[in-house]
């Protein structure tokens, strides 16, 4: 007030949400994505009016900062070990190539045996078998996909802000409760924390639960983080 701004002068010059700005002053934190959104909010503002951001960020962490999400995540964390054990190890190609050769060795060794020694004392060759005359196969590569298909699994109730691409209408703002799914050429998503899973094309983002938050671009072939000033929503 004693600057004679109001709360579009300040969204304009902080790039934050009015709402959030709204937020901070009536110390509603809980419309805010997280903890540390509240903190970087904070620390914007102030510097902007000229303020030492310092005391302010200390008292929010004194009052309301808890170890909530640290317990939940120690007791999440065996479990998400588990069932990465559970998974068995896969037989690649060449694994494949080695058991056809040592198919072939057995049945030629068996032939050797069976036919025993000619006239001349030397052990006949047997003819050619199939599985010699043929070429291992290969699997054909499937086409690379045109569009991003964006599975977020919430493990615990989780803020998410996504367009499709920089200077795009928000397709989603709110907060995750239950598996959703997303589908563009393009994806960005802003994350209030990594306590989710993420799989882009049915293959999963390796993504570590924790409270902090985070941003991504897909694109069928890539995959980036987005710095906290270019993700959506901010």
């Amino acid at each position: 007030m004693r600057r004679h701004l109001d709360i579009a002068d300040v969204e304009r010059r902080t790039k934050i949400r009015a709402k959030y700005l709204r937020a901070l002053e009536n110390e509603e934190f809980g419309m805010l994505p997280g903890p540390t959104f509240v903190k970087t909010f904070m620390r914007t503002y102030a510097e902007m009016l000229g303020l030492d951001p310092h005391p302010l960020v200390e008292e929010y962490r004194a009052t309301y900062e808890r170890g909530d999400d640290v317990d939940h995540l120690q007791k999440l964390g065996p479990q998400v070990a588990r069932d990465r054990r559970r998974r068995g190890p896969r037989l690649g190609a060449g694994s494949v190539l080695v058991l056809v050769l040592a198919a072939v060795v057995a049945a030629l060794v068996a032939v050797g045996l069976l036919t025993g020694d000619d006239g001349d004392g030397q052990v006949a060759a047997p003819p050619p078998t199939e599985t010699e005359r043929q070429q291992p196969r290969r699997e054909p590569r499937p086409a690379p996909p045109r569009r991003v298909r964006l599975r977020i699994a919430p493990i615990t109730p989780t803020y998410a802000c996504l367009d499709r691409g920089a200077g795009t209408p928000i397709i989603f703002e709110g907060i995750l409760e239950a598996p959703r799914t997303f589908r563009g050429r393009i994806l960005r998503v802003n994350l209030g924390k990594t306590d989710v899973e993420l799989r882009v094309n049915r293959r999963p983002v390796p993504v570590e639960p924790g409270p902090e938050p985070i941003g991504f671009e897909f694109t069928p072939r890539s995959r980036k983080p987005l710095p906290l000033g270019e993700r959506p929503c901010l």
